[in-house]
C-alpha cells in the first residue's frame, strides 16, 4: 500500500517542465491537464492488470500531462433505474492499482473516492498512509438520496482535514445539475469552504451551460471576497451510438443538435473530436477572458481501443492548445 514519506508537497519541477499539479492548483495556475482512466476490473488476474497497466504507460509516455486521474467506480443504479449500456463491473481499488501496478508512474495521481463505498475506518486508513506529495484526491458523495452509504461526503471532508489536512482535496462540478437546480455555483462555494482546492467536471459536452455555470460561480466568489479555485473541464470522445447512449446514461447533457449530428454523423468519433477540440477552446478563451482559473481533464468513458487511442490524441492537442495560448 502507499507509503508515507518526508518528501516535501512541493517538489521539484516535473519531466513536464512545469511546477507540481499541486502547487499549480494550490496557486491557481491555468493550463493544467490530467488523463482520466479507469482501474481494471476486479475479476481480473494479476497478469491482466500488470499488462493493463503496461499499455497505460505506454500510451501516456509521449503525453504532457500534469497527472493522472484513477477513478473510483460505484454502482448507480439508484440514480438511474434504466438498462445501463454498458454493464457495471466493480473495479480495483484506485490506490491500489496505482501502488502496485503503476509504479513507473512519475507524476502525481488524483485518487476518486466514492466515500459511500467505505467505512469511516477504511477512509481513515487509507488517508493515513497517503504520501501528499505524490496522490491528491476527489471525494464523490452518494449518487442519490436513496443510496445507501457508509460514509457522507461532510463526514469524508472532515475526516480528511482531522487525519491528512495536506492532501489536495477537489470536488467534482456538475453542469446538468447546474441546469436542473440553477445552485451548483453554490454548492462549488460551500465544498471551497470545507478544503476543496479545485474541481473537476463532468464530461463537458453543454458548452454554453458550462460557461454560465463557472461565471456564476466567479462572480459568486468575487462577492463573498474570495479566490475563485481552478475548475478542470473534462473532455471525453464520443465515437458509437453505444457510447452516446451510455453518455446519456451516466447524465452528460448533450444538446439535442449535437446528439442528432452524432447520431447521423458517417464517422461518430471524428465528429466528437472536432467538437471536443472546439469545446476546449471555447472554454479556454472565455476563462482567460474571465480571470477563472481553469484546465483540461481528458478521458474515454468506453473501452474501445480506438476511442481510447482518440482521447490520448485529443489530450496532446488540448496541450498543444494551452501551451499555444500561454505564449
Amino acid at each position: 500500500m502507499l507509503e508515507q514519506t518526508v518528501t516535501s508537497p512541493n517538489a521539484a519541477e516535473t519531466p513536464t517542465g512545469r511546477p507540481p499539479l499541486r502547487e499549480l492548483l494550490t496557486d491557481a495556475h491555468s493550463g493544467v491537464l490530467l488523463f482520466g482512466i479507469t482501474p481494471p476490473r476486479r475479476s481480473a488476474t494479476p497478469d491482466e492488470v500488470r499488462q493493463i497497466a503496461a499499455v497505460t504507460m505506454a500510451r501516456l509516455a509521449p503525453l504532457d500531462v500534469d497527472g493522472l486521474v484513477l477513478y473510483d467506480i460505484d454502482d448507480e443504479s439508484d440514480r438511474n433505474p434504466d438498462q445501463r449500456p454498458f454493464p457495471y463491473l466493480p473495479t480495483m481499488d484506485p490506490a491500489r492499482f496505482q501502488d502496485e501496478y503503476l509504479t513507473g508512474w512519475d507524476r502525481p495521481v488524483v485518487v476518486y473516492r466514492c466515500v459511500g463505498k467505505y467505512p469511516e475506518h477504511e477512509l481513515r486508513s487509507w488517508l493515513d498512509r497517503a504520501d501528499p506529495a505524490r496522490v491528491l484526491s476527489v471525494f464523490v458523495g452518494a449518487s442519490s438520496s436513496q443510496k445507501t452509504i457508509h460514509t457522507s461526503l461532510p463526514q469524508a471532508q472532515v475526516l480528511r482535514h482531522e487525519v491528512r489536512p495536506e492532501l489536495l482535496l477537489g470536488g467534482v462540478a456538475i453542469t446538468e445539475r447546474y441546469v436542473r437546480s440553477g445552485d451548483e455555483h453554490l454548492r462549488l462555494a460551500a465544498k471551497q469552504a470545507r478544503g476543496c482546492a479545485f474541481f473537476i467536471s463532468q464530461v463537458v459536452y453543454d458548452v454554453d451551460a458550462t460557461k454560465s455555470l463557472v461565471s456564476d460561480y466567479f462572480h459568486s466568489c468575487r462577492e463573498q471576497g474570495i479566490a475563485p479555485r481552478p475548475v478542470l473541464f473534462t473532455l471525453s470522445v464520443c465515437g458509437s451510438l453505444k457510447t452516446l447512449a451510455f453518455l446519456k446514461w451516466l447524465g452528460v447533457g448533450i444538446p439535442r443538435w449535437l446528439e442528432n449530428a452524432l447520431t447521423h454523423a458517417a464517422d461518430p468519433l471524428a465528429e466528437s473530436y472536432d467538437y471536443c477540440v472546439a469545446a476546449a477552446r471555447e472554454l479556454s478563451e472565455f476563462c482567460r477572458h474571465l480571470g477563472m482559473p481553469f484546465g483540461f481533464n481528458v478521458e474515454s468513458v468506453s473501452i474501445r481501443k480506438v476511442e481510447i487511442e482518440a482521447s490520448v490524441a485529443l489530450a496532446a492537442q488540448v496541450r498543444a492548445l494551452l501551451d499555444g495560448a500561454e505564449r
